[in-house]
């Protein structure tokens, strides 16, 4: 009996600890006022606006890389909304489209859509970073699964912003994105 009262508390322990250390210590657990002082500021209409180049790698389950990509990124504003208009080329020569509105609002907040994200996207500007939140159906080639998607950009002092992004399914880390997003270089 006191065996297994062992094993449950041993138990516990970890799990106690894989949950404090997730909520507290893990990419997750930032929040958007641990930027509040930074000395830069992602002005989103400034950084993100015109002709971008996105490059980037996602990382799958196990922590290893399973495709790269390259993007092109037309960001156009109207006043506080702003259409982004997104193709990739994928290492295995797929592509694919994604045409995000984007909406600001108050104190750095604002809101996003695209077709491959059901309902709409939750996003904060706070010094030199912008968080958003929001699930995102995968393509039925790759099995159409619903992911909860975690999307950080930093500005980096040169203007180049990295984006890095981590997608759940059921609470589980099943892939992880990072890539940097620069405007393109005139050609």
């Amino acid at each position: 009996m006191m065996e297994l009262l062992s094993i449950f508390l041993g138990a516990a322990i970890v799990i106690g600890f894989v949950f404090a250390r997730r909520h507290i210590a893990d990419f997750p657990a930032q929040r958007p006022d641990d930027y509040a002082d930074d000395y830069l500021v992602l002005d989103m209409k400034k950084y993100l606006d015109g002709e971008m180049v996105c490059e980037g790698v996602i990382f799958g389950p196990t922590g290893r890389v399973t495709s790269s990509f390259v993007a092109d990124f037309n960001v156009v504003w109207d006043g506080d909304v702003a259409e982004v208009k997104e193709h990739f080329v994928y290492d295995d020569n797929t592509t694919q489209d994604r045409t995000w509105s984007i909406i600001l609002g108050e104190k750095g907040r604002f809101t996003a859509t695209a077709a491959d994200v059901p309902g709409e996207a939750q996003g904060r500007q706070v010094g030199a970073t912008i968080r958003m939140q929001y699930p995102i159906r995968l393509p039925v080639d790759v099995g159409g699964h619903l992911l909860k998607t975690v999307d950080w950009i930093y500005l980096t002092a040169d203007g180049t912003m990295i984006n890095r992004s981590q997608f759940r399914k059921f609470g589980f880390k099943v892939a992880e994105l990072v890539a940097t997003i620069r405007q393109k270089d005139p050609e």
